[in-house]
Parts: C-alpha cells; structure tokens; sequence
C-alpha cells in the first residue's frame, strides 16, 4: 500500500496541471494512470468527491475481470483542503452483449485528519445499456445505503437521465436549535446530461427530506440541504 501512495504523490506531482490519461498495456493487465477519473466506480454509483486543484490516481484491472486502484481528489496542498486516498478494488464480468454485473468495494482514508477511515461496499448490473446499482458504507458518524439508476441505455432527444437516493442513519442523534433532534434523513438528486458541440451540458436537480432548522444536521452528498438546481457545461481538453 505504501508504494502505491507513493507512486500516486508522484503522478500527482507531475500531471497536475493538465487533465489527461495515459494508459498502457502491460500483458494481461491495463494500467492506467491520470488526473481525471479513469473509472467510474460500482457502475457510476460511487464517484470521486470534488476535486482540488492537485488531484490523480492510477486503476490497473485484468482480463479476468478483476481491478484495483487508487484515486486522490485533494492532496491537501491548499488551506481549504485535506489529503484524501480512495483504495478501491472490485470486479467487473459481463455476461454478454446486453448484461453485465460489478461488485466491489472502496476504502476511503484521511491521513491529515483524526478521523476514523470509512469503507463502501457497492454492486450494479448494466442492461442494455442501462445501468443500476446500490452501496452502503459506513462513516465514523452515519451509516448509509444508497440506490442509483443510470438510464443511458435509453436517451429520447439525446438526453441521458440518473438518478440517486440516499438513506442516512446517524449513530448519534444531531440536536437542532429549536431543541429537537435529527437521528436520520434522506437526500436525492436527478441529473439530465447531454452532449453539444464537445461540451457537456448538465442539469441537477437536489433535494433532501430535511428544511429549515433541520437542515443544520445535513451531512448528505448534497452541496446544499434544501431544494437546488444547478447547471454544469464542461468542455474536456485531452
């Protein structure tokens, strides 16, 4: 484990400052190293949090179906920001041409902090295009189960449509300021995406089950507590 921290500091030395990927084969293993995200975990379920502005990781699966990797969103370098590896390994088999499965798990550690690691265990199939899948983790503070939907198999007009629910349990209630508690809550976001023109567009709506006061205890994967939509047009250069 040491050697591949040390191996991603490196790479994240060194790409920092253009996003890309460089990929090579060796035998019967894909090594790919970058400072973009080179898989999209559990199917798209478990994405990499938001990144800082020195980030990367390396991914080196097997013809087996087997892979494992790691990716850093922050390497703490900024004030505002803490060093975090994200250790994943898993297993991806398709069936055939229209079904496929992923089973998985990702390790997420803080080495900055005082804070207790956290694991995620995930799985999802892809029909026909489509995806879904589910995860649950537990948090030093929280356990979490969530479900996600993908339907890119599927897309009228071009537009892909996914979707994500969470159900948050707190170990210890979290008390508000009109006295009462919150001892758990639900939060969910639906994202429209499509492409135009090398650019991609994407609409997200988010939302949670708690308001007001309660939204003092929201520790989701939601930017905001209450109803919020947003739009991102990204353009990639490599």
């Amino acid at each position: 484990m040491l050697k591949l921290t040390t191996l991603l500091i490196g790479l994240l030395v060194c790409m920092s400052a253009d996003a890309q990927i460089f990929q090579r084969e060796l035998g019967d293993y894909d090594l790919k190293l970058g400072t973009s995200p080179s898989r999209s975990m559990a199917q798209g379920l478990v994405k990499p949090s938001s990144t800082g502005s020195f980030h990367g990781g390396l991914d080196l699966s097997h013809d087996s179906g087997w892979y494992v990797g790691q990716w850093a969103p922050s390497m703490g370098l900024s004030p505002a920001g803490n060093l975090e590896v994200d250790s994943y390994l898993g297993f991806k088999r398709p069936f055939d041409r229209t079904l496929g499965y992923e089973v998985g798990m990702i390790h997420y550690s803080y080495p900055q902090l005082d804070t207790l690691d956290s694991q995620e265990f995930f799985g999802g199939l892809t029909l026909l295009g489509s995806r879904f899948g589910a995860a649950f983790s537990n948090d030093p503070d929280k356990r979490n189960s969530t479900l996600f939907a993908d339907l890119s198999g599927t897309q009228p007009f071009g537009v892909g449509l996914s979707v994500k629910y969470t159900t948050h349990r707190l170990f210890t209630p979290a008390s508000i300021a009109d006295g009462g508690y919150v001892s758990g809550f639900n939060d969910w976001s639906v994202k429209l995406s499509r492409p135009w023109m090398g650019i991609d567009l994407n609409l997200i709506y988010s939302d949670s089950s708690l308001n007001g006061s309660d939204c003092s205890a929201y520790s989701g994967h939601n930017s905001q507590c209450d109803g919020l939509f947003t739009f991102k047009a990204e353009h990639r250069f490599y």
